[in-house]
């Protein structure tokens, strides 16, 4: 079993991160297993390289341990291009320039003031720019603009090369949101209706999370993906990407999230619950085990 932690170095961890690393760690500990950390920074925009100092200190004092040097996705950038073109010549992808507004009163509009339909990946794109597919023969793929996946020939692609036909399907050793686990199948209907055109390579970044972390866990050889439940849906959509690259699915194993008293889930502006601050004040790795249910080392 080889698991991993792949946070991002734009603030400190919390209770939630902390939960998520132990659980990652025990997991692959427990079946003589690997556990790995990789950083992903791809917004350099706010990475910052204290941040992930921080990281290794936190992790180091809750008593994990990982093989170096890590992966980080900034050293990654080219082989995140070498996909897309991958992509962009097999007719998978769109050029995109909407704005967040642009998207959010298109997709409106037709609801007559309706909420529009919401997925993992934010908003469901309403299909403005989908007539970008100008695929000349040889040509590169468009570096100054956004891409997003073309989800109806994606899924249904992705559906003929799964085994089980037009189902595709990942195992769940965790639970979703709505206590989803064991085998989840789905059709490529359900993700053209719910998830849409996601964007794979953003104007400023060259890459997404999407392309990414299905790329750098199978690079690494990851076999169970440690997350949490907010990513279950999200996961539909790094089954299709693995489809098309031809890539192994691992196993996923979605927990639950640490949240504040009202409910909230933790965001790293929640300084208050940041590991850091506990380790100052004197607690014990083991005091923030208990802190998140889990056992004590």
């Amino acid at each position: 079993m080889i698991t991993r932690f792949a946070p991002s170095p734009t603030g400190p961890l919390h209770l939630g991160h902390a939960y998520s690393a132990l659980l990652a760690h025990d997991m692959a500990m427990a079946e003589g297993g690997e556990f790995l950390l990789r950083i992903e920074d791809i917004d350099q925009s706010r990475a910052r390289p204290e941040w992930e100092d921080q990281i290794s200190a936190d992790l180091g004092w809750l008593g994990l341990w990982w093989p170096t040097p890590v992966m980080r996705q900034s050293d990654r950038l080219g082989v995140y291009q070498e996909r897309l073109q991958n992509l962009w010549k097999r007719q998978y992808l769109f050029s995109c320039d909407c704005s967040r507004r642009d998207v959010q009163e298109a997709a409106s509009a037709p609801q007559e003031g309706a909420a529009p339909l919401v997925g993992p990946d934010g908003v469901v794109y309403p299909g403005t720019c989908r007539e970008n597919r100008a695929f000349a023969i040889g040509a590169d793929v468009p570096t100054d603009t956004a891409l997003r996946l073309w989800m109806d020939r994606a899924a249904n692609m992705a559906g003929e090369i799964h085994e089980d036909g037009k189902m595709l399907s990942f195992v769940e050793t965790g639970s979703g949101p709505n206590d989803e686990t064991g085998l989840i199948t789905f059709s490529a209907a359900e993700v053209i209706k719910t998830i849409g055109d996601v964007v794979l390579a953003r104007r400023d970044m060259g890459t997404s999370y999407h392309l990414s972390v299905v790329l750098d866990d199978a690079a690494q050889g990851v076999t169970h993906v440690v997350r949490g439940a907010d990513l279950f849906e999200a996961t539909k959509i790094h089954v299709i990407l693995q489809r098309l690259f031809r890539l192994p699915t691992p196993i996923y194993h979605h927990h639950r999230l640490i949240r504040d008293e009202d409910g909230k889930r933790l965001a790293k502006r929640d300084d208050a619950r940041a590991i850091s601050k506990y380790r100052a004040e004197g607690a014990t790795p083991n005091d923030i085990r208990r802190l998140v249910g889990l056992p004590e080392a």
